[in-house]
């Protein structure tokens, strides 16, 4: 297996049934998902009842997608959202992104795992258990869209969707060597439940081992709903002249001060020195922005909203959630959320709205920023981010007022960070960011690097991308070199 582009040929030139497809995948899940716990549901017996109709204009058509068991609702499939409050919850109706997926002709199959409402950058809810990494299983896939990255990963399929709100794209796809596309805001399906989904910081897409898979299911997906609150103008999807010569602002240090790895340094040396050899001007830059306000305001954002889904549950239950009914971390931001001002959450997206900005001028100036994506390879499995001492005090949240919760919220989530500073700008600012995987650590764990663009701009991320592949500068996953 290539990636989906070929196996979507294959199935249009016959060389294999769909059958036949659908047996070799049933193999595969058998064999590989006791380990790897990847999926959480796959019934291909419930699912594919008749080989799908194949269209030659949709360069995906007929390729088997996962769906992320977040957000990626399709009607009368389960949609926990990772959490034992919805373990036995069932759609209603499509989610426009998977409504959009069927279009282009993406078959979905199976469900996969993610952390409960997709909080952590690692996947283990309780209601699962823990996803582990096809390279190595003593360690995470990342997340929250780890369940994904596993798949595709260990080559059960070759794509999967996925969706970032923090980074839960492009972190597991630095984990597990996959190509990981956070889009512009404003590019994809949103609705018909969640229209602003986290103020626009979130957003669906997928994993992929493939540039041109990855443009492909962009390409596909994008598009504006009159209705979407948040909109990137069409004409920034006109065709743009490609670039001979890219001018690229670079800093690898951490946007919060925390320390980051030798094998991320080295990443990024080892790209400066192939793109500077390719004709490209580096510029090593100082972080641009205030990382730890920023990060502030984004826990700001995680409270207030948890707090005002959760009060959605419960008049929709007609009684309160309990605490022994969510993750210690759910209930944490949800009874900090409660305290958070109006005045201090409109502040804090003003935040986002003036890092948008500086971005945009810097982008005015260069072309791409390049960090790393992860500052070190994925954690154990069995690592733990957060001491007892915290934990005491996630569970006691709601006797601390809002600065003091505020404080409790950034301790709980300050081990977690260190593995992953770079990722959660571009989900304030609502510009594009890619992951590629370009390194691979002593201990043969994947590491990546990340390019943001201008808003709108996915080419450049797709040019930039296209130019580290030819040069065959990624290290995939071995079921794809």
């Amino acid at each position: 297996m290539k990636d989906g582009i070929d196996l979507a040929n294959a199935l249009k030139e016959k060389t294999i049934s769909y059958e036949e497809l659908i047996g070799e995948i049933t193999k595969k899940v058998a064999k590989k998902n006791p380990e790897l716990n990847a999926f959480v549901t796959f019934d291909p017996q419930q699912f594919f009842t008749s080989s799908p109709i194949l269209e030659k204009n949709q360069p995906l058509s007929g390729v088997p997608f996962p769906l992320k068991m977040l957000g990626q609702e399709k009607k009368g499939w389960l949609a926990t959202s990772g959490s034992n409050l919805f373990k036995t919850h069932r759609a209603s109706k499509n989610s426009n992104f998977v409504t959009k997926v069927q279009a282009i002709g993406l078959i979905p199959l199976g469900q996969t795992n993610t952390p409960e409402f997709g909080f952590k950058n690692i996947t283990d809810p309780q209601l699962y258990g823990p996803a582990r990494n096809p390279w190595n299983p003593a360690y995470s896939p990342g997340g929250s869209s780890g369940g994904a990255a596993a798949v595709v990963a260990s080559g059960i399929l070759p794509i999967a969707g996925a969706s970032d709100g923090g980074g839960s794209i492009r972190i597991p796809a630095s984990f597990c060597g996959l190509i990981g596309l956070k889009p512009s805001r404003g590019t994809m399906p949103v609705g018909p439940y969640a229209w602003r989904s986290w103020q626009g910081a979130a957003i669906d897409f997928g994993l992929t081992v493939s540039m041109r898979d990855t443009k492909a299911l962009f390409m596909g997906l994008r598009g504006i709903h009159s209705g979407a609150p948040y909109q990137v103008s069409p004409i920034k999807w006109q065709e743009h002249p490609r670039k001979k010569q890219f001018k690229i602002a670079v800093c690898m240090e951490s946007p919060v001060g925390t320390a980051i790895s030798e094998e991320a340094r080295q990443a990024i040396k080892n790209a400066g020195q192939f793109l500077t050899q390719t004709g490209h001007e580096l510029v090593e830059i100082n972080y641009p922005l205030d990382g730890r306000q920023l990060i502030q305001s984004y826990y700001q954002m995680n409270g207030a909203e948890t707090a005002a889904m959760i009060r959605s549950v419960e008049s929709n239950l007609g009684r309160s959630v309990e605490k022994n009914e969510l993750e210690l971390l759910s209930w944490a931001l949800s009874e900090y959320g409660k305290k958070v001002s109006a005045a201090d959450y409109i502040q804090a997206l003003h935040l986002w709205d003036h890092a948008a900005i500086v971005m945009e001028e810097l982008f005015q100036t260069f072309d791409l920023f390049l960090s790393p994506t992860t500052a070190f390879t994925a954690p154990n499995v069995l690592a733990d981010l957060q001491s007892d001492q915290i934990r005491e005090k996630m569970a006691n949240i709601s006797e601390w007022n809002e600065k003091e919760g505020l404080a409790i919220i950034s301790a709980s989530f300050e081990e977690s960070l260190k593995l992953t500073p770079y990722t959660q700008l571009a989900n304030l600012t609502g510009q594009p960011a890619i992951n590629l995987p370009t390194h691979l650590s002593k201990n043969n764990l994947p590491l990546g690097i990340q390019f943001m663009a201008a808003r709108g701009r996915e080419d450049l991320l797709f040019q930039i991308g296209e130019l580290f592949e030819a040069h065959q500068k990624f290290y995939l996953p071995p079921s794809y070199q």
